[in-house]
């Protein structure tokens, strides 16, 4: 190996089987840098981990047979729970850019799922709201998703899951 070149591990972290075989080579790794928090990066890693698991679980398993992503899910909910919003409130909401939002809107606008308007207020947005056929759409799938979010998190007791919900909303 030339002296410019990185020395990366040579295992795979899929092939890590003890969440202690991953630490010592995390901390082999970066054992020259100071000041790393592990657990904070552990948590990271986790909080990652599973998120990202329950939300391709959620689209293959509950939404994929109404071909809805989990951010077009996620801008049905909030049309429904807070009603019309200018597309940039419901980017925000739904956790991407204005341009990811912009595809989303177009494919559940396409499917008749919701509808663009003018905005009354500001000439230079848009709003976005929820059909009628959206709002059906959005009840029947509903139930499917929560009872899902139950199985996954039904695995904690009441009193863990309330713990970890509150230590989450800390950060």
């Amino acid at each position: 190996m030339r002296s410019n070149e990185v020395a990366w591990p040579t295992r795979r972290a899929a092939k890590w089987s003890e969440p202690t075989d991953r630490e010592a080579e995390v901390a082999a790794r970066v054992g020259e840098l100071h000041d790393i928090d592990f657990p904070a990066m552990a948590m990271v890693s986790n909080v990652y981990r599973v998120a990202n698991a329950v939300r391709a679980r959620v689209e293959r398993e509950v939404l994929g047979a109404d071909a809805l992503s989990w951010t077009g899910f996620t801008a049905l909910f909030v049309l429904w729970v807070w009603g019309p919003q200018e597309t940039r409130h419901l980017a925000e909401e739904c956790g991407v850019t204005k341009g990811t939002l912009t595809g989303v809107v177009d494919r559940l606008e396409a499917r008749g799922l919701v509808c663009r308007v003018p905005s009354s207020t500001d000439g230079r947005s848009t709003v976005v709201r929820l059909s009628k056929a959206g709002d059906a759409e959005f009840k029947r799938v509903f139930p499917a998703h929560v009872a899902y979010l139950k199985r996954v998190f039904g695995k904690l007791k009441a009193g863990e899951l309330a713990e970890l919900g509150a230590r989450l909303e800390r950060l």
